[in-house]
């Protein structure tokens, strides 16, 4: 592995802010006006959550994606590099909007409203191999919501390889339910972090450890998210798996993406699976705390405090 790059992480990903409601969210028309408890604007997109969750443990991490000049844009390239992440990289339109989500959050479950101006409209060959050659590792996230980067995305990863770099997908969910194009994908990529629900889809398997299983003939580690259950990882036919630690949860947008910065954290400083799957069950469970998909973000030094306590 590669260890004398300048960044430990290279994000490929959309841009674009979360406006978080809480409360009694369901909407009434008619011209109905509700009060709601709370509204947050905050870093959205799986991919800017992921990256802000990877530095916040002390990664160095890049980031590439496409937002307008605009108030949205503006807003998630400071908050962007509030926390640490290089957005020097990130290709600002003129001519564009970036995409936005508003978040209906009741406590317990969520709906989500996108609109998604620049989202998809990063390419594959928007990302040179000098850029590449940059960092150890290349993530990917949001792979269906990134249609511009699907048709490239396996020859990106391959560029990677060809440069000794290592490469990770999380596609989160399909709107389409249809789950195609992946097989070619997985061609490429070294490590697989969907959840339950993706893993299962994409599988057409009948429990966890058969999906995991099936993933992992394709990919060299799958890692998969089973919410307060915690997770399970799987590499030549072994599974692993850990619990979650339990919080008070507040908000549970953007656990999945802290989840893969734990994982990879673990994997790029060499941790076994199991420890790697336990820090990322920890980093995961630690985000819900607060609003927000990077607030609650726990720092490395936290979250070992919980991987030392067994989550006591």
């Amino acid at each position: 592995m590669i260890h004398d790059a300048p960044f430990d992480l290279l994000v490929a990903g959309e841009i674009n802010p979360d406006l978080i409601l809480t409360g009694d969210v369901i909407p009434e028309f008619g011209q109905v006006e509700k009060l709601v408890r709370s509204a947050v604007l905050t870093i959205g997109s799986s991919s800017a959550i992921f990256a802000c969750g990877a530095a916040r443990l002390g990664l160095k991490v890049a980031f590439i994606g496409i937002c307008g000049d605009d108030v949205f844009g503006r807003f998630m390239l400071e908050e962007m590099q509030k926390r640490a992440v290089d957005t020097s990289n990130v290709i600002v339109r003129q001519d564009g909007a970036t995409g936005f989500s508003v978040i209906l959050n009741n406590g317990t479950d969520r709906a989500i409203l996108t609109h998604p101006g620049l989202i998809a409209a990063l390419r594959a060959s928007d990302i040179s191999d000098d850029l590449l050659q940059k960092a150890r590792h290349i993530h990917v996230a949001s792979y269906f919501l990134q249609t511009n980067l699907q048709p490239g995305l396996h020859g990106l990863f391959q560029r990677a390889h060809a440069l000794g770099r290592t490469t990770s997908l999380d596609t989160n969910y399909d709107p389409s339910e249809k789950w195609l194009a992946l097989d070619r994908q997985f061609e490429a990529t070294d490590i697989f972090l969907p959840n339950q629900t993706e893993a299962l889809s994409i599988t057409k398997a009948i429990d966890l450890e058969a999906a995991s299983r099936e993933l992992a003939k394709h990919v060299r580690i799958v890692a998969v998210k089973m919410g307060p259950e915690g997770a399970l990882a799987c590499s030549q036919g072994e599974i692993v798996k850990s619990f979650s630690p339990q919080v008070e949860v507040v908000d549970t947008v953007g656990a999945g993406d802290s989840f893969d910065a734990g994982f990879l954290y673990g994997y790029l400083n060499h941790w076994g699976m199991k420890d790697s799957l336990r820090l990322a069950c920890v980093c995961g469970a630690l985000s819900t705390r607060r609003a927000g998909g990077t607030n609650g973000q726990p720092s490395l030094e936290e979250a070992l405090r919980y991987l030392q306590s067994d989550f006591d």
